[in-house]
C-alpha cells in the first residue's frame, strides 16, 4: 500500500502590531543618550567648529617681523587690547593647550577632574525629574542632596587637591604667553573686520543660537531639582 503524503498545513507570519512596534521603537530611542545630553553635545561640536572658523592665520601670530619692544607701559596696553581682539581665538587655544599640557603631565589631577565633570553631567545637569533617585550603600539621596554632595566633592577636588595649584599655574602661565606677545607684537598691520561685533571676553564667540538650544535643552531638568 502506497504511503501517504502527510499534510501541508499553511504557515503565516504574524506581522507586528503597531504597539508592538512603537513599543520597540521607544525602548530603543530610550537606550540612546538623552536629550539634553545630545543638544550638550551638539553644542560643544558647534562652538569649537565656530572657534575654528573664526580664529586667525597663525602665521600672523608668529611674524616676526612684527615684534618690537614697547615704548611704554601704556603703549603695551594699548597693543594688549587690540592684538587681543584680533586673535582673541588663537589666545583661548594658546590658554586651553597650556591647561591640556599641565593636566597630562600630572595625570592624577586629570583624573580627578574628569571624574567630577563626569559626575556633575550625569548626576546634576542631565538627570530629569522621572528619573530614580540616586541609590548609594542603600540609601536614596535627593536630588537636593545629591547637588549639595557635588558641590562639597567640587570645593574638596579643587581646594585640598592638586586639581586647584595646577589649573591656576596652568592659567597663569597661558595669559603670561598671551600677554607677553601681546605687548611685543606691533598690531599696526592687523585689520579688524567691520562687521565683526567687538568682543566681551575670551569665550565671546561661544554665544549664538546654539547655547540657546542648550540651555532649553537643559534647563527644564535643572529647574526641577532647585
Amino acid at each position: 500500500m502506497a504511503s501517504s503524503s502527510p499534510a501541508i498545513l499553511p504557515i503565516t507570519n504574524p506581522q507586528p502590531s503597531a504597539a508592538a512596534t512603537t513599543t520597540t521603537t521607544d525602548s530603543i530611542q530610550s537606550s540612546g543618550p538623552p536629550p539634553a545630553f545630545r543638544a550638550f553635545i551638539n553644542h560643544i561640536s558647534d562652538t569649537v567648529r565656530n572657534g575654528l572658523a573664526s580664529r586667525r592665520p597663525w602665521s600672523e601670530l608668529v611674524d616676526r617681523s612684527a615684534f618690537s619692544k614697547p615704548d611704554s607701559i601704556s603703549d603695551a596696553t594699548q597693543r594688549i587690547r587690540k592684538n587681543y581682539a584680533y586673535f582673541r581665538v588663537n589666545y583661548l587655544a594658546v590658554i586651553t593647550g597650556v591647561v591640556a599640557v599641565s593636566l597630562l603631565t600630572n595625570p592624577l589631577s586629570l583624573i580627578l577632574l574628569a571624574a567630577l565633570l563626569a559626575a556633575w553631567l550625569f548626576l546634576y545637569l542631565f538627570r530629569t525629574a522621572s528619573d530614580p533617585p540616586l541609590t548609594l550603600f542603600g540609601r536614596q539621596f535627593s536630588d537636593r542632596e545629591t547637588l549639595v554632595g557635588l558641590i562639597v566633592s567640587t570645593i574638596v577636588v579643587i581646594f585640598l587637591t592638586s586639581v586647584g595649584s595646577v589649573l591656576v599655574s596652568a592659567l597663569m602661565v597661558g595669559l603670561a604667553i598671551v600677554c607677553a606677545h601681546g605687548a611685543f607684537r606691533v598690531p599696526e598691520d592687523l585689520f579688524l573686520d567691520e562687521q565683526e561685533s567687538p568682543a566681551t571676553g575670551f569665550l565671546s564667540f561661544l554665544t549664538g543660537a546654539s547655547s540657546n538650544a542648550t540651555v532649553a535643552a537643559t534647563a527644564p531638568a535643572v529647574a526641577a531639582r532647585v
